[in-house]
């Protein structure tokens, strides 16, 4: 809880913090990669830092932080947290790395701030970082203790599958021959690999597979750039240089976009590469036996992009009350609907969970359908593939 002294200061302030917050948060990230090159080579998406997406989902996250801490004194926004905090594990991100964190920040506040940051805002702010930067510990260190995994953990690659032009699923056995841990379906796994000029890259990647597998099982979209967008840098190298036999290192699974309740009706929506995680949820389901209604939705260029579609396909015909809805920009024919995901005359039963996985554009506008269908917030539950840009925009 803020203190009542720190709120009044916040609250003053946060107008004057918010409109500078995305200045402030590039003029930290250079701060911090000046004297730590090492974080941008090793730690950080370059792809990220290169769009401006890392410095918008960290804007994005520290107001609506402050927000939450000002409009619910008594609350801690959990969700948000937990969603960071798997991102932080499967990255590897250490208690002392928040101290680093602060120093740099403070001094982008000051220096755009100048003269409006007193020694009562500064203290003010410093303690909304560190109500979030210990939360945020002790929920990663916990994680970490649930994993049995500290750091990475080598696995060979023992076959690699063309799913369609652009994306490849690889399977992995431990190098050890160890034992595979179990995980949830939804999860993903951190992948790290050393680049040609020796950067140490990480990229996250849903398991596709459900729990029990033998093996880590996931699919690699190539993602090509444009004008504004960097080419993938991970993605394209595990699909040019990335064979059977090869050894990559891979986190522990993370991620808390799994089944919250097995029993109740289920929306499965997703776009493009999105369907990743629907795919290990849908295995899982069918293996259980589930019983109530689960709506499947997919979204994508053409049935010829839509990668895992025969397995999409697959698991919802073993479900007894399962229907899939797919939606084509082209080629649609006798695949599935053409054109943009549309709900408007499909049904959905009372009580439904619905899990989302795609662009944001896809999953603000599915979102949105399915509040005006009834769907209660607290029961539409998302996974982003990157930076939270959702929460910048929630903060904006």
């Amino acid at each position: 809880m803020l203190s009542e002294q720190s709120a009044a200061t916040v609250r003053a302030t946060l107008p004057a913090v918010g409109a500078a917050i995305g200045e402030i948060t590039e003029l930290f990230y250079a701060k911090l990669f000046d004297a730590h090159p090492e974080l941008l080579r090793d730690l950080f998406n370059r792809g990220n830092q290169a769009s401006g997406a890392q410095q918008q989902a960290l804007a994005g996250s520290i107001a609506a932080f402050a927000t939450h801490l000002l409009d619910h004194p008594d609350q801690r926004p959990d969700l948000m947290l937990q969603r960071i905090a798997h991102k932080h594990a499967s990255l590897g991100i250490l208690p002392e790395q928040y101290p680093i964190v602060h120093e740099h920040l403070f001094a982008a506040i000051a220096e755009v701030l100048g003269d409006a940051v007193t020694e009562e805002v500064a203290a003010a702010w410093s303690e909304v970082y560190w109500l979030m930067a210990n939360a945020l510990i002790a929920l990663e260190k916990r994680l970490y203790a649930q994993s049995g995994q500290t750091g990475w953990r080598e696995w060979k690659v023992v076959e690699r599958i063309e799913e369609t032009a652009d994306v490849a699923t690889f399977k992995l056995r431990p190098a050890d021959d160890g034992p595979v841990p179990g995980y949830r379906a939804g999860q993903y796994v951190s992948v790290g690999v050393t680049l040609a000029d020796g950067a140490r890259q990480i990229r996250q990647y849903s398991l596709t597979a459900a729990p029990g597998s033998p093996v880590r099982q996931f699919a690699v979209k190539r993602v090509t750039g444009d004008a504004t967008t960097p080419d993938g840098e991970v993605s394209n190298h595990l699909h040019a240089h990335v064979r059977e036999g090869d050894v990559l290192r891979l986190s522990a699974p993370y991620g808390d976009l799994v089944l919250k309740d097995t029993a109740a009706p289920l929306l499965l929506a997703s776009a493009g590469i999105g369907v990743t995680p629907m795919i290990a949820m849908l295995e899982q389901l069918a293996l259980a036996g589930h019983s109530a209604p689960v709506t499947v939705v997919h979204a994508d260029r053409s049935p010829a992009t839509h990668a895992l579609r025969a397995d999409h396909l697959a698991y919802a015909a073993k479900l007894p009350r399962a229907e899939t809805v797919f939606f084509y920009e082209q080629d649609a024919a006798d695949a599935g609907r053409p054109g943009l995901a549309d709900l408007s005359d499909l049904p959905v039963a009372s009580g439904t969970q619905a899990y989302l996985c795609g662009p944001l554009p896809f999953m603000r506008a599915v979102r949105e359908q399915l509040l005006a269908k009834g769907v209660a917030p607290a029961d539409i539950h998302y996974e982003v593939f990157g930076p939270d840009l959702w929460l910048a925009r929630q903060a904006a």
